[in-house]
Formats: structure tokens, C-alpha cells, sequence
């Protein structure tokens, strides 16, 4: 499946926003990302398994918070992170 990743994240995966993964949860398709870009899930959750508050995740354009949303080979994930400031 595609995954597309904030340019924040660009460090990890070569400078690409776009990236393929595997997994039939999102907890697995972060799983199969770092095996392949080392460091991302640390990014992307924290020391707890929880995602940190600043990122945000879509699974086939719906947010979600929950590492078990499941996630089918036609859907599109997003990593994205969130903007704050005044």
C-alpha cells in the first residue's frame, strides 16, 4: 500500500513523502516502516505505543488515533504532522 509521509519525516525514508508498506493494521504498517526506515516509528509514537500529539495519521482518508485500525492493500495511509503556533 502507499504511504504518504510528512516532509518532516523525509529524513527516514530518502527524501521521499511517498512510500510503500505492508500490514493489515496500522500498528503493522508502522512495524513494516521502520524495519525499512529505521527511526520513522519513533517519530511517529512514543516510549508507550501511543502516537505522538503532534502527528496525525489517516487510514483511507479517515483519521484515527487507534494502532489496530485495520488497513487494506487498496488503502492509503497518511503520516502527517501537526501544525500549531499563533
Amino acid at each position: 500500500m502507499k504511504v504518504w509521509v510528512a516532509s518532516v519525516l523525509f529524513e527516514y525514508t530518502d527524501g521521499r513523502a511517498e512510500v510503500e508498506a505492508e500490514g493489515a493494521t496500522l500498528r503493522d504498517v508502522l512495524a513494516h516502516l521502520d524495519r525499512l526506515h529505521p527511526g520513522l516509528r519513533f517519530r511517529v509514537l512514543d516510549e508507550q505505543d501511543r502516537v505522538r500529539l503532534h502527528m496525525n495519521l489517516f487510514v483511507g482518508g479517515r483519521p484515527t488515533r487507534d494502532l489496530g485500525t485495520p488497513v487494506g492493500p487498496d488503502d492509503e495511509v497518511h503520516i502527517l504532522q501537526a501544525l500549531s503556533g499563533g
